[in-house]
């Protein structure tokens, strides 16, 4: 399965043919990303990791392309999109955390349901994390780890104003995972992504996690 990074937390998903896309949001190269796709799913809502206007131009652009998203943003781009002549409202789909389904030749399975905290005066927003073909997992906006299963490719979210380095550590720590690639970093600049990335590198090795950078466009297989 090919993995490539967009900017910030798309990440795109190819195997057999079959694209599955995540979190095409206002940082990312949504187009690029969504180019032949036949799924998106999206954590939740926030727009940096759905771009609501961009994702349904794509949407009414390739008639055979599915959403899944937490029921709240879900049923905002229904809104959107009714009316518009393409459908895209029938192809919008509700995602509950704890359940599986099969989508774009790809088994996912869903965690969480809710985004980490801000802070207290910041709402919460429901948050789901997906388990690609029990092995490749973005966990959106939160540090849950699926219960009772082994993460062979981890994606950490480097860097948010909802964490601290030393949760994003024990993040990966916890996940048991193989490896660990980037996601969440368009927040930092070089300086302080270099200050992130060694300490998630050197604390991953002692538990066995090889952590690697990823910068936007570049692919490797997982």
């Amino acid at each position: 399965m090919k993995l490539t990074k967009y900017t910030h937390s798309c990440v795109r998903l190819e195997r057999d043919g079959n694209v599955l896309v995540l979190d095409p949001g206002s940082f990312s190269e949504v187009e690029e990303a969504l180019n032949g796709a036949s799924a998106v799913l999206i954590t939740h809502e926030h727009a940096d990791h759905l771009d609501r206007e961009r994702v349904l131009a794509q949407m009414e652009a390739n008639p055979g392309l599915v959403l899944y998203a937490p029921a709240g943003p879900a049923a905002q781009l229904r809104t959107a999109a009714a009316g518009d002549g393409s459908g895209a409202a029938e192809r919008i789909f509700d995602v509950e955390p704890d359940t599986a389904f099969t989508v774009a030749g790809f088994d996912v399975q869903s965690f969480g349901g809710q985004h980490a905290l801000i802070h207290p005066l910041v709402p919460l927003v429901a948050n789901v994390g997906y388990l690609i073909e029990g092995t490749v997992y973005h966990p959106g906006d939160s540090f849950v780890i699926p219960n009772g299963l082994t993460v062979q490719t981890l994606l950490v979210p480097i860097h948010a104003p909802w964490s601290k380095v030393g949760e994003v550590i024990d993040f990966v720590i916890a996940s048991g995972a193989e490896r660990a690639y980037p996601i969440h970093d368009a927040l930092l600049n070089e300086r302080g992504l270099g200050v992130a990335e060694g300490h998630v590198t050197r604390f991953g090795e002692l538990y066995g996690t090889v952590y690697r950078h990823l910068s936007a466009g570049e692919s490797v297989q997982v």
